[in-house]
């Protein structure tokens, strides 16, 4: 029996999920998570073989979530379930640590698979973004600038993005203002922006907000 620990801020998409997933016999949802530090007890307490993550998790980001679990529980394995497209997190999140990327728009048996190849440590990722993966590797694509960014850039790039202040960015993330805006003038540095307002249109246009 593969133990699973869903990680989601949305009441109505953890019990969805959970039924979805428990109606096989080979899965059984062990915990629930609404935010990141709830992850972290909850991997405690329960032992999972698999947490299935959102992106979109309030308090620690998931890729610190990620490098915790990594780092300090290396046999639970993490699939994350992101409705964004691949492109913009898939890499990011496999290079912190999880074995498996599956969008909201795929289908219930891709997410169970993932589960259960996440639970024998196998890799799992679709056919789309292991082309994109292939691509970037060879050089056939041009790759967005975004992508110089640290993952804490990029972190602060998403909040941005959905249109919150720096105070808010820096009680999220607990970090203080002055240290968010300081990530804020790297990310404008790197992606030849100059404004605020610039930010958001970017992270919106590449689909890196929510």
């Amino acid at each position: 029996m593969i133990r699973v620990l869903i990680a989601d801020d949305h009441a109505l998409v953890r019990d969805g999920l959970k039924r979805m997933l428990e109606s096989t016999p080979d899965i059984r949802v062990v915990g629930e998570a609404e935010t990141g530090d709830q992850v972290l007890a909850a991997v405690v307490a329960e032992r999972p073989d698999v947490v299935v993550l959102d992106v979109a998790m309030p308090g620690q980001g998931f890729l610190e979530i990620l490098r915790v679990l990594r780092e300090g529980h290396p046999r639970i394995h993490t699939v994350v379930l992101s409705a964004h497209a691949e492109e913009e997190y898939a890499e990011r999140a496999l290079k912190a640590g999880a074995v498996g990327y599956v969008t909201k728009e795929r289908t219930p048996d891709d997410l169970q698979e993932a589960i259960r190849r996440a639970a024998r440590g196998v890799r799992y990722i679709s056919e789309t973004l292991a082309q994109h993966l292939a691509a970037h590797l060879t050089g056939d694509v041009a790759r967005p600038h975004h992508e110089s960014l640290s993952d804490r850039e990029f972190q602060v790039l998403q909040l941005l993005g959905q249109g919150r202040s720096v105070k808010e960015i820096g009680a999220a993330l607990e970090l203080s203002p002055k240290t968010i805006s300081t990530y804020r003038e790297r990310i404008l540095e790197k992606l030849a922006l100059k404004t605020t307002a610039d930010l958001i249109r970017y992270a919106v246009q590449h689909g890196i907000a929510e």
